[in-house]
């Protein structure tokens, strides 16, 4: 229950109030009845309500009501019977105001605490925390939902070591709210499905895609707008061998000897949910990787992040500057420099991944790439 807090809750601001009713009453007795002020602190109950614990919000009410008693039957001789009843009243009043506003805030508080923790068991289920660890592959970075106290939202991403070596993914859901979550979560199990079964990209992809499709299908017939999903693959299966295949995903960036490269392989394929607009199948490109290279990949809440000017987020300038950071470094000062950039009003949901080895390379790791 609410009132069931921590009696230290809020302690100081209660003692505060205590103090300053106490020196309006001192105020009011020794300045006789031309100077009414305690009419004034009908305020302190209010204050310890929304910054107390129930406990000492009764103590503050307590002390108030005494002392505008004391104040209304002694320090105001010419005031009439009723005068003095309407003013004890008033403050009885604001006293249980003050409690029952202070009872309600609790409840919100715990209301919101619990909401949380599911929002947070959402978020675990939906994406790992990061930094992912796949193999010996490691990707740092970070994830931002746009939407106002939300927890998840239309990015997805997901790193998974394999029979058919490392596999990554990043993905962008068209759209916002729930019905993006929704097309996310099935994309992603999809992804993590396949990636484990499938020998190729190209089928990984289409077992999104199918995915995709099911859950479109049921969104029309429950009369929500359908979604597409922009998507990034990349697999590993040896130290210099690699795919990647892009579904209509913004380039990536290459670090490699401290130089960065804005990436566009295996880019022309249509996002997931929009395959069957075209007849020519998605086809993944192969790259040779270095056992230190950085791979960046982001989503276009980053790319597309607006500056107070309306510039976009120069994203490639702000990575040559940093490439002597460590990854986990680099994804916290990345992070702090695209919020202050945007003067924390994100448009969108925005993900950034700083994907590197993790450990020696070694002949027997089939995942590393």
């Amino acid at each position: 229950m609410p009132h069931t807090r921590p009696p230290e809750s809020g302690r100081r601001a209660a003692l505060l109030l205590i103090l300053a009713i106490a020196i309006f009453v001192v105020v009011d007795a020794t300045t006789g009845p031309e100077l009414h002020i305690s009419g004034f602190l009908g305020i302190a109950p209010l204050v310890a309500a929304l910054r107390c614990s129930y406990r000492w919000t009764v103590v503050v009410a307590a002390v108030y009501v005494g002392c505008l008693t004391y104040v209304d039957l002694l320090t105001v001789p010419d005031w009439a019977p009723a005068s003095r009843a309407v003013g004890i009243f008033g403050a009885v009043l604001a006293a249980v105001f003050a409690l029952v506003l202070c009872r309600t805030r609790l409840e919100r508080e715990a209301l919101h605490a619990r909401t949380s923790l599911v929002a947070d068991a959402v978020q675990r289920a939906v994406l790992r925390e990061l930094p992912l660890r796949a193999g010996p592959v490691e990707a740092d970075g970070f994830y931002v939902s746009a939407q106002e106290g939300a927890r998840v939202g239309g990015d997805i991403f997901e790193a998974v070591d394999t029979p058919h070596g490392l596999r990554l993914m990043i993905g962008d859901v068209q759209g916002k709210g729930m019905p993006a979550i929704g097309a996310g979560l099935e994309v992603l199990a999809s992804f993590r499905e396949a990636a484990q079964h499938q020998d190729s990209l190209e089928s990984v992809a289409g077992r999104m895609e199918h995915a995709l499709t099911r859950y479109n299908t049921r969104s029309a017939e429950q009369g929500t707008d359908e979604r597409f999903v922009t998507a990034l693959l990349m697999e590993a299966r040896g130290p210099d061998e690699g795919r990647v295949l892009s579904c209509g995903h913004i380039p990536y960036y290459l670090v490699r000897d401290g130089v960065v490269y804005e990436r566009s392989d295996g880019e022309g394929g249509l996002p997931l949910g929009l395959g069957t607009l075209n007849a020519e199948p998605r086809r993944s490109v192969r790259v040779r990787p270095r056992s230190d290279d950085w791979v960046v990949l982001c989503t276009d809440g980053v790319t597309e992040a607006r500056g107070e000017d309306g510039a976009f987020y120069p994203l490639r300038e702000r990575l040559a500057a940093w490439t002597h950071l460590s990854p986990a470094d680099l994804a916290r000062t990345l992070r702090a420099d695209l919020e202050a950039f945007t003067g924390g009003d994100l448009k969108d949901d925005a993900t950034a991944l700083i994907v590197h080895r993790s450990a020696p390379t070694r002949a027997e790791d089939p995942g590393s790439p």
